[in-house]
């Protein structure tokens, strides 16, 4: 199980690409990956999962952790997702409705 994490700036916006599993097993690195980027500052974060295969529970749980997170800052977290796997994740779970999903990068930093 391999997960890729990079980071990027996009004016004030931190673009995070994520490629790979996002899993029990990766999910730390993701947290470790974002928790760095809002202690530095860094509370408006496009979360690019276009190349993510598979999302799990776990998963999901850093990325509402990550959004409280960045809220308590009077910041956002907007995901971008064209890979319906992973978007049916989203909506069986209702975090589709919690969650501002774009289809390109683009999108999200604009919105």
């Amino acid at each position: 199980m391999d997960l890729t994490v990079t980071t990027s700036q996009q004016d004030d916006v931190c673009v995070v690409t994520v490629s790979g599993e996002v899993d029990v097993h990766t999910a730390a690195q993701l947290r470790a990956t974002l928790d760095d980027e809002i202690a530095a500052g860094h509370t408006k974060i496009v979360l690019d999962l276009d190349d993510v295969g598979f999302l799990d529970s776990t998963g999901l749980g850093v990325l509402v952790g990550r959004l409280k997170l960045v809220r308590n800052h009077s910041g956002w977290l907007r995901i971008v997702c064209s890979n319906d796997r992973v978007l049916r994740v989203f909506r069986i779970t209702g975090l589709d409705k919690v969650f501002g999903i774009h289809p390109s990068v683009a999108d999200a930093v604009a919105a």
